[in-house]
């Protein structure tokens, strides 16, 4: 886990294209871009939230800082593959992250309050405070398979391809697979521009060619909105319909 980095700060711009927009933006990006040595590949996700879901929807506000806190996997773990815990924070546009790794079955242990070898004490201690303040539960899984490139000429300049983005509340275990039911309605294929500071020239002229412009978009934001809060209120309409009825029927 030596090259493993484990806290980053850059900017990042997102965007959705159709897939005549991805095909069309291919070759200029094989100009001044190569595809990482992974390919095609699929990355989990597991999403920690109150009960009352107060982190994304505190996110979703559009404030000047906001953070998550989720698992990550790069395909489907077993009890020995390495998984990450991850705070990612943004404030003012600028998206920081910190993290620490572990195989699936200490990364167990760790959720519980164990301590892991070998692993940054420092962020260690802001997992498990940020875990305790907000007392923070596995609430849906996300999955999706990625093409990451990175810059000829600047090989911190990174953009990443995400399709088939699904979500299950099920199973929010990352060793239970990545199955799960669409959380976009159509065929769009999410680009995310990851850089130090500005788009690169020949970067911004492509995409206003093709009129791929940037949007404001949360894979777990999106389906908490278009998937999880109708649950969710029905769930608590439901709690307090049976608190009233029980009231009604055991009057003071």
């Amino acid at each position: 886990m030596n090259t493993i980095q484990y806290s980053f700060q850059r900017y990042e711009k997102k965007f959705l294209l159709t897939p005549g927009q991805y095909k069309a933006l291919i070759p200029e990006l094989l100009r001044h871009m190569s595809t990482d040595q992974y390919g095609l590949h699929t990355i989990c996700n597991i999403y920690y939230d109150t009960d009352n879901f107060d982190l994304i929807r505190a996110s979703l506000d559009k404030p000047m800082y906001k953070e998550k806190f989720r698992l990550r996997s790069y395909g489907v773990p077993d009890d020995d593959a390495v998984v990450f815990a991850e705070i990612k924070k943004k404030f003012d546009g600028v998206v920081y992250k910190r993290r620490v790794a572990a195989t699936a079955w200490q990364m167990d242990g760790f959720l519980k309050g164990e301590r892991l070898e070998h692993e940054a004490e420092q962020i260690q201690r802001e997992i498990r405070w940020f875990l305790h303040k907000y007392e923070l539960s596995p609430k849906v899984f996300i999955g999706y398979e990625r093409v990451a490139w990175a810059g000829l000429e600047d090989s911190e300049l990174r953009i990443t391809f995400d399709q088939n983005i699904r979500w299950r509340v099920q199973d929010l275990d990352l060793r239970r697979g990545t199955q799960g039911s669409p959380v976009l309605d159509q065929e769009l294929i999410l680009m995310e521009v990851k850089l130090p500071m500005t788009s690169p020239l020949w970067l911004a002229d492509a995409l206003n060619g093709l009129r791929i412009y940037s949007t404001s978009f949360s894979k777990y934001g999106t389906c908490y909105q278009r998937h999880l809060a109708r649950k969710f209120t029905a769930e608590r309409n439901l709690v307090y319909a049976q608190q009233h009825s029980h009231k009604t029927a055991h009057p003071a």
